[in-house]
Order: C-alpha cells, then sequence, then structure tokens
C-alpha cells in the first residue's frame, strides 16, 4: 500500500507521542512511504522557527528521509496531497489534519490518523 504522509502526520511523534512508522507497520504490510516536495519544504519552513513546533518540524523533516518525495502541481502542502490522492498515485494519506481529512474523505481517499497514540483507517 502506498502511503501519502502529510505534514502532522510526520511530526506526531512529538506532538501526539505517536510512534508514526511502528504504527503503520501494524496496520499495514510494508507500506510504500511517500511525502510530497510541498510537504518538504512545510517542514524546512517550521523547523526554521522557534518553541516546540519547531523540534516537532525537525523531527518529522528526519523522518520524511524514511519516504519517497513525490513532485506535484499544487504549491500548498494540502492541495498537493489531495492532488496526489485524487490522481491516485497513493492508497491511503496519513494526516490529523481535519480539513484535508474532510476533504480526502470526499473524494473516496481513505486517511489514517492519530486515536490516542495508535493510527486508525477511516474511509468514507
Amino acid at each position: 500500500m502506498r502511503v501519502l504522509m502529510d505534514t502532522n502526520a510526520l511530526m506526531m511523534p512529538i506532538e501526539c507521542d505517536v510512534r508514526v512508522f511502528d504504527e503503520l507497520e501494524r496496520l499495514l504490510t510494508n507500506p510504500e512511504l511517500l511525502v510530497p516536495r510541498a510537504v518538504l519544504d512545510e517542514l524546512d519552513e517550521l523547523a526554521g522557527s522557534h518553541g516546540e513546533e519547531a523540534v516537532a518540524a525537525s523531527v518529522g523533516r528526519d523522518l520524511a528521509e524514511r519516504c519517497s518525495p513525490l513532485d506535484h502541481q499544487e504549491e500548498y502542502a494540502d492541495d498537493a496531497c489531495v492532488e496526489l490522492a485524487t490522481d491516485r498515485r497513493c492508497d491511503l494519506v496519513c494526516t490529523n489534519d481535519r480539513p484535508l481529512r474532510d476533504r480526502l474523505l470526499e473524494t473516496g481517499v481513505p486517511v489514517i490518523g492519530a486515536r490516542g497514540n495508535t493510527l486508525t483507517i477511516t474511509e468514507s
């Protein structure tokens, strides 16, 4: 299964105390992890700020090295996730962003999100 990682999914280890990659392995057998280039840019920008969000983004950027980057047309990370998902370049999207989750579910794309310190799959 091809799983597209959103910015906040990569920041979950710090922000939600979720071991994202362990949880993805628990849910799916050998997931192929993908990341939009806009997410990498967003993580770089956030990591350059201060505070807990910067730490989470820095950890997220390091974790993103385990993912294959994907090119896309959209400028913003959320829009890039929707573009890649609706183009069927992934099977699921991992995000905790409620507006993004709702957009994806409306198009029939299943979403992986945190519930407590575990991940669950939601389908439309």
